[in-house]
C-alpha cells in the first residue's frame, strides 16, 4: 500500500526550467533519479521510508506528487513537501534582489541582466549535497557521476517504481570502508563520508539550513575538523543543499575560466585573484559564481 501527497507551486515567469532539469540529469543511467521532457522522478527517503518525488513543470507551474511506500505515512504532509520542492527548485533564494542591485554593475550587469531569473538548483537534502561534494574532491565529472551511481546502486533502498532512492546517514553508517572503496571512494574519502555519518548520528553535526552567518561558520569549523574535507567540499556543499549564496567558488575552474573571459583578460585567472574578485560581492559570491558557470554553457552548471 502507498500513501500519496499532491500540491503545486507558482513559479516566476523568468524560470530556468531546462537547467533546474538538467541538473538532475547528469546521471544517463538514471538509476535515482529520471528527466522525461518537462518532468523529474527522484527516489528519496522520506520519514525513513522510500518514496517517489515527481516534478512536473508546466507554464509557471510546478506539480509536485510524492508517492510513498508506507500506507501509515499521513498522505496530508502538503507544507513539507511544498518546502522540500522549493527547497529543490531554488525558490527559497532571493534572486530578484540581486538582479535588482547588479544589473547595471558596469561588469557583470550584462551577465545578470541576460541571465535573470537564475538560481542554484538544490540537492533534496543537505546530506545527498554533501556525499555528492567528498564524492567529487578532486576528480572529473564523469568520474564523480560512475562513483555516486555504484554507492547509491549499493547502499540506496528501492522504491515501487524501480527507482533507487539516495540513501540518508542512518544507511552509509552500515556500510564499512571497504564497501564504499568498492563502489569507487579512495580510503580518504570513505572515512571522511563515515565520520561524517557518525557525527551526524551522534548529534556533534546538525546538517540543518542555518539561519545566520554564525551558523555557517560552526558548521564550516565542524566539518573542516573531519580528516579529508576542505573548503571546496564544504563550498560546494554549503551551494547545493543548504541555499547558501555566499560561499567562494574561486578555486572552480570553471570559474576562473569564464571569469577570465569576462574579463577580457589574456593571463589566466588565478584562484588568488578570482577570490579576491569576487568577495566584493558578497553576500552573493556564490551566485556570481554561478552566473560564471553558466554563461559559456550549462553543463558544468
Amino acid at each position: 500500500m502507498k500513501a500519496s501527497c499532491l500540491t503545486e507551486i507558482i513559479l516566476p515567469n523568468n524560470y530556468h526550467m531546462r537547467d533546474f532539469l538538467a541538473f538532475h540529469q547528469r546521471d544517463e543511467m538514471g538509476i535515482s533519479e529520471t528527466v522525461q521532457q518537462n518532468q523529474i522522478k527522484k527516489g528519496i527517503i522520506w520519514h525513513e521510508k522510500p518514496a517517489l518525488l515527481t516534478i512536473t513543470i508546466e507554464k509557471n507551474r510546478a506539480k509536485i506528487q510524492l508517492d510513498i511506500d508506507d500506507d501509515k505515512i499521513c498522505s496530508s504532509q502538503h507544507e513539507a513537501l511544498s518546502a522540500l520542492a522549493s527547497h529543490m527548485l531554488g525558490l527559497k533564494q532571493s534572486v530578484d534582489i540581486f538582479e535588482s542591485i547588479y544589473q547595471e554593475h558596469p561588469v557583470i550587469g550584462e551577465l545578470v541582466t541576460r541571465q535573470a531569473g537564475l538560481r542554484i538548483y538544490q540537492a533534496a537534502t543537505p546530506f545527498e549535497a554533501l556525499s555528492w561534494a567528498i564524492i567529487g574532491q578532486q576528480i572529473s565529472l564523469s568520474a564523480a557521476i560512475s562513483i555516486r551511481r555504484r554507492f547509491i546502486q549499493a547502499v540506496g533502498i528501492p522504491h515501487s517504481s524501480g527507482l533507487l532512492c539516495h540513501p540518508n546517514h542512518k544507511q552509509v553508517m552500515q556500510c564499512s570502508e571497504h564497501e564504499l572503496r568498492q563502489c569507487g571512494f579512495s580510503v580518504g574519502k570513505a572515512n571522511a563520508l563515515l565520520n561524517v555519518c557518525q557525527l551526524i548520528d551522534s548529534g556533534v553535526i546538525a546538517l540543518n539550513i542555518p539561519e545566520s552567518a554564525d551558523g555557517v561558520e560552526r558548521l564550516t569549523n565542524s566539518l573542516l575538523a573531519i580528516k579529508g574535507i576542505g573548503m571546496w567540499t564544504i563550498n560546494y556543499a554549503l551551494l547545493r543543499g543548504f541555499n547558501y549564496l555566499d560561499g567562494s567558488l574561486h578555486g572552480d575552474v570553471a570559474v576562473r575560466r569564464n571569469l577570465q573571459y569576462l574579463l577580457r583578460q589574456e593571463d589566466k585567472v588565478s584562484a588568488e585573484q578570482a577570490e579576491k574578485w569576487l568577495a566584493d560581492f558578497s553576500p552573493w559570491k556564490a551566485l556570481v559564481g554561478t552566473h560564471l558557470w553558466r554563461q559559456q554553457s550549462s553543463s558544468g552548471y
